[in-house]
């Protein structure tokens, strides 16, 4: 008993102690509602080639007003011309086409209409995209900020657009890409049953004729640039990718979650390196879950086998990319009870004892930046450098079973290259068809 309380007098301590150099070190940040203030506090980032923002929950508001505040100095004042989130790249490209002054294509649905809607399909996210529609307005077309998504779950969205691609450019090609993709029919409403089907030896892979797909259509590069131009082309190679890889995802899901969690930040990684090989001097601004744009080698992910974008962005652009984490002690969040169940207004509890977050909390200071990406911060990388339990809420929140669900281990200091705090927060304001009046028929969100 002596021993745990020596333990914990010592634990004690150190919390304490971090908490009076997180205090000293804290930049206290101007109101969100003053965007321009906001995000110049943020300049001293713009020399990165690649600025990652996360969040800790995918439902709050003052993380998603805190990018766009920021995101915006950085393409007004820093020449950053690339938003990359976490989010399926046919939904992104109708909201790209929406700012970069495009024909939004018709579509059966509307941008971001499948769980969980509210996590794109928000008001914050709606006031930035109009906001970049606006500074988009009197540039040229190749200087247009545009808006991607990075990930990998659109298998039916992306094989529907791949063959609408050849069915313009190439009617033949449709034919044989039809037949390719037909190996998935039977699933494409479920995918996660072929996974088990494939695992089970009911069904052979279709992965061969997924990546004969996409070479046929890469072999056929300079044909059909002649024909839609390179935009679409790339649009058309980026969906082949997606089904490709989206194949693969749901077929090893069943072989552990660190082999789909990898492929999945693999294949963000990758879409970024291609958005940013397109353009030159191009430099852009990431937003995802802390849990991606962190260094996954410094948390309890990393220790198991696991990497994600952040890590890949270190190792690949060094100093030249900037990894900030987002947290808050407690409010109300947007999330579910469980995957594709209903949104709900959730009370946040108040961060444990034993964590990152009390330490932030514990500083009295209600809105601050602490960055300790330059070497006198000796101390500050210091006091956030021990392993501590660290709150990561997604599109699922279970406060009944919090420690278990939502808290993993991280080395904070090794982790970010700053943080971002908010005291207290609130769910974000899903959209709402009101909120859609007086947008043009085209407005992405169908509203």
């Amino acid at each position: 008993m002596a021993r745990f309380s020596w333990k914990q007098n010592e634990n004690d301590a150190s919390i304490k102690e971090a908490i009076d150099v997180v205090r000293d070190h804290g930049e206290p940040l101007p109101p969100i509602d003053d965007e321009e203030a906001f995000g110049a506090v943020f300049d001293r980032f713009a020399d990165a080639k690649v600025v990652l923002l996360g969040e800790a929950t995918h439902g709050t508001s003052e993380f998603y007003r805190a990018r766009a505040a920021i995101t915006r100095r950085l393409i007004e004042k820093h020449g950053f011309t690339i938003v990359a989130v976490e989010a399926d790249w046919p939904d992104a490209a109708r909201i790209d086409a929406y700012v970069r002054h495009r024909h939004v294509p018709d579509a059966d649905d509307a941008a971001f209409e499948r769980f969980p809607t509210w996590m794109w399909r928000n008001e914050e996210v709606a006031d930035f995209v109009n906001w970049m529609r606006a500074y988009n307005k009197d540039r040229s077309d190749e200087d247009r900020a545009e808006f991607r998504g990075l990930d990998v779950y659109s298998l039916n969205s992306s094989i529907r657009a791949v063959i609408e691609y050849l069915d313009r450019v190439d009617p033949e090609a449709a034919k044989e890409a039809r037949g390719r993709y037909g190996c998935l029919s039977p699933w494409q409403s479920d995918p996660a049953r072929y996974g088990r089907a494939v695992i089970t030896g009911q069904k052979k892979s279709c992965d061969e004729k997924l990546l004969h797909q996409l070479q046929d259509i890469l072999d056929k590069r300079m044909d059909y640039l002649g024909n839609d131009g390179s935009e679409q082309f790339f649009d058309a190679v980026q969906n082949a990718k997606i089904v490709h890889a989206a194949e693969h995802y749901y077929r090893i899901m069943y072989e552990g979650a660190t082999e789909s969690w990898n492929l999945r930040d693999r294949h963000m990684f990758d879409t970024l390196q291609s958005l940013l090989a397109r353009r030159d001097n191009a430099k852009a601004v990431i937003w995802a879950h802390n849990s991606h744009i962190g260094n996954a080698a410094a948390t309890a992910m990393g220790w198991q086998g696991e990497f994600n974008i952040g890590e890949l962005c270190r190792k690949a652009y060094r100093e030249e990319a900037v990894l900030i984490g987002f947290g808050t002690d407690r409010g109300t969040v947007a999330a579910a009870d469980d995957w594709d169940e209903p949104m709900q207004v959730k009370t946040v509890l108040p961060a444990r004892p034993d964590s990152h977050e009390r330490i932030f909390r514990d500083t009295g200071l209600k809105a601050f930046l602490t960055d300790w990406r330059e070497n006198f911060q000796d101390d500050l990388k210091d006091a956030l450098s021990r392993p501590r339990l660290e709150r990561a809420i997604g599109v699922v929140y279970r406060p009944d079973t919090e420690l278990y669900s939502h808290y993993f281990e991280a080395i904070m200091a090794e982790q970010f290259d700053a943080f971002v705090w908010f005291d207290e927060t609130r769910a974000v304001r899903p959209l709402s068809h009101a909120h859609g009046k007086g947008m043009p028929e085209t407005y992405p969100f169908g509203l």
